[in-house]
């Protein structure tokens, strides 16, 4: 390959990364749900004719990126390439498949170009509601948790199912929601298509082979090349996490070899009979997110940076949960994956890895109480996202009410009022709740809400680090707890099960801060007079930076 053959590719690969971009853009201004359009809970992605990903969108989080790489695979097999015609799109929402949960459609449509096949672009997105208990822990297996649609064709030539969306739209208690995001997953595949056509014919491409075999080469070498500057050896990690029914532990141990890295799950704890269970492709993609945002973080994430990462554990264990145990929260502990997998790559690279951080979104899917619907009064759903504080990095404070590993915007308070019978009257940062350390955690912030008619409804709680705080590297202090009552002063709610919010109570829901990172005492002196001048620091907070951090 010359130096111009290269160059060429080079700049073929950044068109592609901006198509697919623009793909991505297409789901999110179309999209009907605010955890769409307004938190990006998403990914887009074209994929070659053997169903390998090329290029993914950067707007999207890591539980539907690279659930998405693996899942185009599944439907490529189910469908053979010689069936399928111009303007199909095929789609499933199975969480062994797909993302994780029943609520994330995943959709694939084959490009066409001169009357063949070349690739495919894909998508994912989260619909508001599926039928079932609603978007909750408490379903007993995944029959609980609604409706389950496996791999089919949601569009043929070009004209959509229509029994299907009936079905969809039968089972949601937002059906007019769940129509419109799913025809801006469709949109978001078409403008991939179009977009993918149109630079293969501006470049003269007849099919994607060279431009799919370089990208996939040059991102494996790549991604070896880092992998090779980390210290070979095994280095093992635990993690209490909170539960549900009881305390659970969640093991990794990684295995970094010349040229490869492999993460083995033995030892966690076993499912639970709520839907906190995390299939093992959703435990997967976070876990490989956290390795490349260390290794290799400056290579395109794609099937050949993502090649040199494997993952496994148990059947049965809480991070490989088999079929039909309940999943729906899936995120719950799957998000915290990254720090388990950290710790282990801390050992390695000490200087390099953040502290622990809030690490699961704090998000409450809401919806009106049963009676509301009986009497007439007005039906909801809806997922508001708030997030807490990241882990302190070996350089830097970490980021306050900033979702990591997620990335999925926290809701705007205008947007959750506008779209749900509820008033927010408190959205602020939380003082003190950063962990101590030279660098500080980022800060958690505490929500105040309550019913905004008179008329009660039902949160489901699924969060985490409520007993287990975010813990600090290198001498750093925890993050606060997250907490949720009803009125200060009020006893703790656990943070997973049904809670129902009568017309009177006043919900405090407050989230985590971040771990701190190296000792307490070595904070520069402006930066923590900074923090109090700002409020981030109590005169009381101040203290634990004194002595090491003793109280």
């Amino acid at each position: 390959m010359t130096e111009l053959s290269a160059a060429r590719l080079q700049v073929m690969w950044n068109r592609l990364l901006a198509v697919v971009e623009e793909q991505g853009q297409t789901l999110i201004r179309a999209a009907f749900s605010p955890i769409v359009r307004e938190c990006g809970d998403i990914s887009a992605g074209i994929f070659d004719y053997e169903g390998r990903m090329l290029a993914q969108a950067v707007t999207g989080t890591p539980g539907h990126i690279n659930t998405m790489a693996e899942a185009v695979l599944h439907l490529r097999e189910a469908f053979p390439v010689q069936t399928m015609k111009p303007g199909d799109i095929y789609m499933t929402n199975d969480p062994w498949l797909a993302s994780g949960h029943l609520n994330d459609f995943l959709l694939m449509m084959p490009v066409f170009k001169a009357g063949r096949v070349v690739g495919f672009t894909s998508c994912t997105s989260h619909l508001v509601d599926l039928g079932g208990l609603g978007m909750g822990p408490e379903g007993s297996d995944i029959y609980d948790e609604g409706l389950l649609i496996p791999p089919c064709r949601l569009v043929e030539a070009g004209t959509p199912n229509a029994l299907l969306l009936d079905i969809i739209r039968a089972n949601s208690r937002e059906p007019v929601a769940n129509e419109g995001d799913i025809y801006a997953l469709i949109a978001c595949c078409e403008a991939g298509s179009k977009r993918l056509v149109d630079m293969m014919a501006e470049f003269g491409l007849d099919d994607l082979d060279a431009l799919g075999a370089y990208i996939i080469e040059t991102s494996r070498r790549g991604t070896i090349e880092a992998i090779a500057e980390v210290p070979e050896g095994v280095y093992r990690n635990v993690l209490k996490m909170d539960g549900y029914e009881n305390e659970l532990e969640l093991h990794a141990t990684l295995t970094v070899g010349k040229d490869s890295m492999h993460v083995d799950f033995s030892g966690t704890s076993g499912c639970s009979n709520k839907g906190i269970n995390v299939p093992l492709n959703y435990a997967t993609a976070y876990t490989v997110f956290a390795l490349r945002c260390i290794v290799g973080s400056d290579i395109p994430n794609n099937a050949g940076s993502l090649a040199p990462f494997t993952v496994d554990g148990p059947k049965g264990c809480i991070l490989n949960a088999q079929r039909p145990v309940p999943v729906a929260m899936r995120h719950t502990l799957g998000q915290v994956t990254p720090d388990l997998v950290l710790g282990c790559l801390h050992q390695a690279l000490p200087d390099d890895v953040p502290a622990e951080g809030a690490s699961c979104m704090f998000d409450l899917p809401m919806r009106h109480a049963p009676e509301v619907a009986r009497d007439g009064g007005r039906e909801f759903a809806i997922e508001p996202v708030h997030n807490g504080g990241t882990g302190a990095r070996p350089h830097a404070d970490g980021l306050s009410a900033t979702a990591y590993p997620s990335g999925v915007f926290g809701s705007q308070i205008e947007i959750t009022e506008a779209v749900a019978p509820v008033v927010m009257w408190k959205r602020e940062l939380r003082p003190d709740s950063g962990g101590a350390g030279q660098y500080r955690g980022g800060l958690g912030q505490r929500i105040e809400m309550t019913s905004s008619n008179g008329a009660p409804f039902i949160v489901f709680l699924s969060v985490e680090r409520l007993k287990f705080p975010a813990l600090g590297r290198a001498g750093g202090l925890p993050g606060a707890p997250g907490r949720i009552r009803f009125r200060e002063g009020a006893e703790d709610i656990p943070g997973k099960g049904e809670l129902r919010v009568e017309k009177d109570d006043y919900l405090i829901f407050e989230t985590p801060g971040g771990g701190g990172f190296g000792r307490p005492e070595e904070r520069a002196a402006d930066a923590l007079a900074l923090d109090m001048k700002r409020g981030l620091v109590t005169t009381e907070g101040a203290r634990l930076y004194q002595k090491g951090g003793s109280k």
